[in-house]
């Protein structure tokens, strides 16, 4: 890969080097080096809006104060397109957090853009009390990826509806109020997700109830390694010490997102699967961050473990940026609210559920869940050679384009460097690459970028880690 040659630099110089290697100029002296980001035809048009003080000051005053931003000087984002975003200046950075796993197609994609736009002109909202093809349409092609009898859809406005609605249902079918998650799990801000989020930096001092937490399957930090059915007996555990023997269902991601990318040890959710079912439970899969072709082996991120749940919940990807969500699930569960009446009001919206449908047709088409994997093995693989180069790497893991990086103080005792994680992402920042951050101790990069992501942008993104992590 082209790379720029200069020396140790400030912050501030090493952005303007940067911005001298989108030009392609390149400095004569040098002593160091710096990665050149790949080229890309589109330039957005110019930024009329405010400055970025203006911004920060209206969100100060006026925005919800827990609101926080990634970078000491925050990022004014005006444009995206594909895998790049750009600032009020004009100028481009590599997106490798993808919204927080949520732009799939890339961002602005002009096929989900003119869906969303053609559906608009003709109806924005009406109610599913009238019929409309966008909602029937798009629950018919979403049932279609679907293994087993997962066939009914209901629809959501995002991954906290939908994993309240999976829970909800799962104790009227079942009749039992216990619900089995995973610690170090996120699955959402409102009262029963957040009781199944087992993370207390997420967490509010009320009451939660019904919830137990089972030790997290963590194959880098866990005590049972990679042993993943040593790690299940604790939900065995846990139905015969704090439950009646029977619970209401087992809610776990496939891929803990929040909680740092971490991949749960093999074999563990087929052994839970079985025993849960003993129990007389429904098991659920939150595919809100590994779904929609992001793991790149799988379309769903919980078909890599061999299992089939009861029921699937899904946002983010499933819309490209779109306000929606869903619950997948039989029809016999389905039927538990039919007991009453449910609706929602914008829970199936017809433009958003064009959007949707839009997204899933751009996945198929330009075979996004086949890069995944071939530029998400071909990323993990040159990380995993960064971490023999950096000791600060302790751990890399993942699959397809959902990939961490847990940087450690101290290898035996995997002491979490979270001010060296801060530093690095600002100096990746200066240069031009965005990544995300994570778990419970905010010491992994989370990489999760747009599906459309390509080898060069996997060498930009290692050469930028690998020069900041080279002036520690």
């Amino acid at each position: 890969m082209k790379r720029l040659l200069i020396g140790r630099l400030s912050s501030l110089q090493r952005r303007a080097f940067s911005k001298l290697a989108e030009a392609e100029v390149l400095p004569v002296e040098s002593s160091g080096i710096i990665p050149r980001m790949p080229p890309f035809d589109y330039s957005p048009p110019p930024y009329a809006g405010p400055p970025t003080s203006e911004i920060l000051r209206k969100r100060t005053q006026f925005l919800n104060p827990t609101m926080v931003h990634l970078y000491k000087n925050p990022l004014n984002v005006v444009a995206g397109k594909m895998q790049y975003l750009f600032d009020e200046t004009g100028r481009r950075y590599l997106d490798a957090f993808g919204g927080i796993a949520t732009v799939g197609c890339g961002h602005c994609h002009p096929e989900v853009i003119d869906a969303i736009i053609d559906q608009t002109k003709k109806l924005q909202h009406s109610t599913v009390l009238y019929l409309n093809h966008a909602i029937a349409d798009f629950a018919e092609a979403l049932a279609s990826k679907m293994p087993g009898d997962l066939k009914v859809v209901f629809f959501t406005n995002s991954g906290t509806e939908a994993n309240e609605l999976a829970m909800l249902m799962a104790r009227l079918y079942t009749g039992c109020q216990d619900i089995i998650s995973l610690r170090n799990g996120y699955h959402g801000n409102a009262p029963t997700t957040m009781a199944a989020t087992a993370h207390s930096n997420w967490k509010f001092n009320v009451v939660q109830t019904g919830m137990h937490h089972a030790v997290s399957p963590d194959p880098y930090r866990g005590v049972f390694g990679s042993d993943g059915e040593q790690y299940a007996k604790d939900v065995q555990g846990i139905i015969d010490y704090g439950t009646s023997g029977q619970v209401a269902g087992f809610i776990s991601e496939a891929i803990q997102g929040v909680g740092g990318v971490v991949e749960l040890a093999p074999g563990y959710l087929p052994a839970v699967y079985n025993i849960i079912k003993k129990a007389g439970g429904l098991c659920i899969a939150d595919e809100v961050q590994a779904g929609f072709a992001r793991t790149g082996s799988h379309f769903w991120g919980f078909e890599a473990h061999g299992v089939v749940p009861d029921m699937v919940t899904m946002a983010k990807g499933i819309g490209n940026g779109i306000p929606l969500g869903a619950v997948v699930t039989t029809p016999e569960i389905a039927q538990v609210l039919a007991r009453r009446i449910y609706n929602n009001t914008f829970g199936g919206n017809p433009v958003c559920t064009a959007g949707g449908h839009a997204v899933l047709k751009v996945l198929e088409k330009e075979k996004l869940q086949e890069n995944a994997f071939i530029v998400g093995s071909y990323l993990k693989d040159r990380l995993e050679a960064l971490q023999e180069k950096h000791d600060i790497i302790g751990d890399v893991r993942g699959r397809g384009l959902m990939i961490g990086v847990e940087l450690v103080t101290d290898h035996k005792l995997k002491t979490p460097a979270k001010a060296e994680t801060l530093h690095i992402m600002e100096e990746m920042r200066e240069m031009g690459v965005l990544v995300g951050k994570g778990g419970f101790y905010g010491n992994v990069f989370r990489i999760l970028p747009p599906l459309c992501f390509t080898k060069d942008d996997a060498d930009f993104l290692v050469d930028t880690m690998d020069f900041a992590m080279s002036q520690l």
